[in-house]
């Protein structure tokens, strides 16, 4: 028999297409699991991480479907945004035909490797029936006050007329033109993810143990929730009188009980108060173009870059001592968290201490350490005693913490308040590959939404994509309307939702019935039964973002009573990069593995095979090109020895205290793997530990004679590793077994008890000698064969010590 991967992939992919054999049920009763790994972006190729991610996946969905479970595993593209726009400018091709060509390719690439996803219940989030509903979300949003608008300060391109994201500005330029990115304030949506700071907290303790604890803590850093204080700087009378009456700036601390170290206080460039510095031309020219300098800076390239900033010739008074602390504008502070403005306490504070020796500032140390009375010549962070802090002086900094916000509460000054790191989440895009967003600008009304029966409203196809500003804010007529209130001429928004908008919903998507996603966002009865993911797959790099949006979604559509569970994921998977010559695989690099390729040489069942066996899913896998070599062989292996194999359409009955011991060793490997087959699919994910199992295991079938023996290992192997490769798995069952399906294999203890035990013999722990005795030797003769074994190294030799640990090894300790 010769092992024919292509041909052997093609049929089995045929038949299961036309079986439809991928497609959940609709039988609710069935105990059910829902296997999702995170859709790609339709970039065009699939990439070796993909097919690790689908792999992985598409092992779980075939295990549980083998084991009667009814299985959802549904498979789309994450299919707006800004790649299809650059592709449009770079190839003059349409974003939406560039899309829907790359779908269609990647879609015949998966198909390749035989993944068993839902055909049915396949979407693209640029899908006019995936906007109408994300349109209806937004709107349902805002009239519940979680998503509103607001002027921000935004990285603006001049010459391109457009805002780009912080990764989109190298070296405060932009990417594409080279222009001078100024921060530009400008209107935008915002989604009140703040609003659920605490739950998503709170809610990450049900996840203990079911999301790495890595990620747990990253999104739990993320959200950042502190206890501090709130007060109000003051500003002197010289400086209100400057001001027009601005009395002050709140800022928020930790570290209340560095209150009396503050020797300056900060503000970001875009505060209000500096903007009346210079809207008042309060500033010299000097100081003024320094802060619009950086201004033009993306708040990334700020923390980046070393500490820098300028005195701005006001003050504010120490709210408990009356001193008069200076105000500098400081690049390090950012106008997202606190309100942009800080007290800053160089010897307590790491990124104010290196301020303060840069500008000359003063540092005063008011905590020194437990065990240190000196004065420390650097930051000192951490918590310890108080000193020349007036009458909180000898407190130990818990103590002084609160002592000195009940001070402040008492006086009126201040307030222990609970503050979160979190910011709300700006979901407005100026680009044109992005799903509208559903308001239209009234003159007389204001903002009113689109009409729900109007939904969705889709993007005008005659666009001309130049990278100069939105295409549809220049469109001769889409952006032209009427109102839906009044019925006078409107404007429509042109700016289009941020891409995370629809990957923070597709999985509840899925989850409902295919035949009602016209009529419906979710049909409840099929979103209650599926929801939530059973086992959710993908990168580390999707650990905060991506899972916090898609946590607040869930929550927040619960609360608008389109969904019902609290939490869109039980378990989550992340698994590791793809790695060549010890980089992640990119072109630049000239590292890529192209999957078609591979699967053109070697067959996708060998894809598979190497992917899943390189290394734990969890861990980085490096390219091997033997080890690929090796897994086609292993695969041509199995594929030629079945040929001794009788054909039969049930298990042989094997009678095991008639075997020989090669034959009673292959039996025991075959059943070791089946044994570890269930823990690797429900919990541990260590399929490189089963496929070794089952090498070994075929190796000890083949090293035997007896043809029951080998039917019977060959039924299990396939068995275990048909999640693996379909394909051939499939093929060999029914060349064999008469049929593609697998029944149950119970676990037989007689295979593990051994006629013959074999130990160890150490002499001063060094390994001398193997022995192979009957399993019901007594230990006293088992030592005697273990001397004799070992008797030239005991020769003249005094035995101070024999230890003897049962079925594992003799040692004897000798002087």
């Amino acid at each position: 028999m010769s092992y024919n991967a292509k041909e052997i992939e093609q049929k089995w992919q045929k038949i299961w297409l036309e079986n439809g054999e991928f497609e959940p049920k609709d039988n609710y009763s069935l105990e059910k699991k829902y296997i999702l790994s995170m859709f790609p972006y339709p970039s065009g190729r699939i990439h070796m991480g993909h097919v690790r991610n689908y792999s992985i996946g598409d092992a779980l969905a075939r295990y549980y479907r083998k084991n009667d479970f009814n299985v959802l595993h549904p498979i789309g593209y994450d299919s707006f945004g800004m790649p299809a726009e650059n592709a449009a400018i770079k190839h003059n091709v349409h974003p939406r035909a560039w899309t829907y060509e790359n779908i269609d390719y990647m879609t015949k690439e998966l198909d390749r490797l035989g993944f068993s996803f839902s055909k049915k219940r396949m979407l693209a989030t640029s899908d006019p029936l995936y906007t109408k509903w994300e349109q209806e979300f937004f709107i349902k949003l805002y009239e519940k006050g979680l998503i509103y608008r607001k002027n921000a300060i935004v990285n603006w391109c001049e010459n391109d007329q457009t805002v780009l994201a912080n990764e989109q500005v190298e070296d405060g330029k932009c990417w594409r033109c080279g222009n001078e990115v100024i921060q530009k304030d400008m209107p935008g949506y915002y989604l009140k993810i703040t609003k659920y700071a605490e739950e998503l907290l709170q809610d990450l303790k049900t996840l203990e143990g079911k999301w790495p604890s890595q990620v747990i803590t990253m999104q739990e850093n993320w959200i950042g929730k502190s206890f501090g204080l709130e007060f109000k700087f003051k500003f002197d009378n010289e400086t209100r009188d400057k001001l027009d009456g601005i009395g002050g700036f709140s800022v928020f601390t930790t570290r209340a009980d560095t209150i009396y170290g503050v020797t300056y206080t900060a503000l970001a460039p875009e505060h209000s108060v500096i903007k009346k510095l210079l809207e008042k031309n309060l500033l010299d020219e000097s100081v003024a173009a320094k802060i619009k300098n950086i201004l033009k800076q993306s708040p990334r390239e700020r923390q980046s870059k070393d500490k820098d900033g300028v005195f701005l010739g006001i003050y504010v008074i120490h709210p408990l001592t009356g001193e008069k602390i200076p105000v500098w504008m400081a690049n390090f502070v950012l106008i997202e968290y606190g309100g942009g403005a800080v007290m800053s306490v160089p010897a307590h504070d790491e990124r104010d201490y290196e301020f303060a020796k840069k500008f000359g500032l003063d540092i005063k140390q008011v905590v020194k350490p437990d065990d240190d009375k000196s004065i420390c010549d650097e930051a000192f962070v951490d918590d310890g005693v108080l000193i020349e802090s007036a009458e909180f002086s000898g407190m130990d900094s818990k103590s002084a913490r609160k002592a000195i916000i009940e001070k402040f509460e008492q006086d009126g000054i201040g307030k222990k308040v609970i503050n979160y790191k979190l910011r709300d989440w700006g979901v407005s895009r100026q680009r044109y590959w992005g799903a509208p967003i559903p308001i239209i600008h009234c003159p007389d009304c204001g903002l009113v939404f689109e009409k729900l029966e109007n939904l969705p409203v889709t993007l005008p196809d005659d666009v001309a994509i130049t990278g100069e500003g939105s295409p549809l804010d220049r469109h001769p007529s889409w952006k032209f309307t009427t109102c839906p209130k009044c019925g006078k001429q409107a404007k429509r928004e042109t700016d289009t939702l941020d891409t995370f908008f629809e990957s923070s919903w597709y999985f509840a998507r899925f989850a409902s019935d295919d035949k009602t996603w016209k009529d419906v966002a979710f049909d409840k009865k099929s979103v209650d039964y599926w929801m939530g993911v059973d086992q959710y797959i993908g990168g580390i790099e999707h650990a905060i973002l991506h899972l916090l949006y898609a946590r607040f979604f869930q929550k927040a559509l619960r609360d608008l009573g389109y969904l019902r569970d609290d939490e869109p994921f039980s378990n989550l998977l992340t698994q590791g990069m793809v790695l060549k010559d010890g980089a992640k695989m990119s072109k630049s690099k000239g590292n890529v593995v192209d999957p078609d390729e591979l699967i053109e040489k070697y067959g996708a069942d060998t894809a598979r095979l190497f992917i899943l066996f390189a290394a734990p899913p969890q861990k980085e896998l490096e390219w091997n090109d033997s080890a690929v070599e090796g897994a086609y062989k292993f695969l041509n292996r199995l594929y030629d020895r079945s040929s001794n194999v009788i054909k039969t359409d049930k298990i042989p009955k094997i009678n095991h205290s008639n075997l020989n011991k090669d034959e009673k060793y292959a039996r025991m490997k075959v059943y070791e793997a089946l044994k570890k087959s269930n823990e690797v699919y429900t919990s541990s994910f260590a399929f490189n530990t089963l496929i070794a199992a089952c090498m070994e295991a075929l190796n000890a079938l083949n090293a035997q004679e007896n043809k029951e023996v080998l039917t019977e290992g060959y039924f299990i192997i396939l068995n275990l590793l048909e999640p693996i490769v379909p394909h051939i798995a499939h093929e060999l069952s029914q060349s064999i077994f008469n049929k593609a399906n697998f029944g149950k294999i119970d676990l037989l203890d007689e295979v593990f008890e051994q006629d013959t035990i074999s130990l160890a013999v150490t002499v001063n722990g060094k390994r001398r000698a193997q022995i192979e005795v009957s399993s019901d030797t007594s230990e006293e003769d088992i030592i005697n064969t273990a001397k004799d074994s070992v008797k030239k190294w005991l020769e003249e030799k005094e035995i101070i010590k024999q230890i003897y640990v049962k079925e594992k090894l003799v040692n004897f300790v000798i002087k």
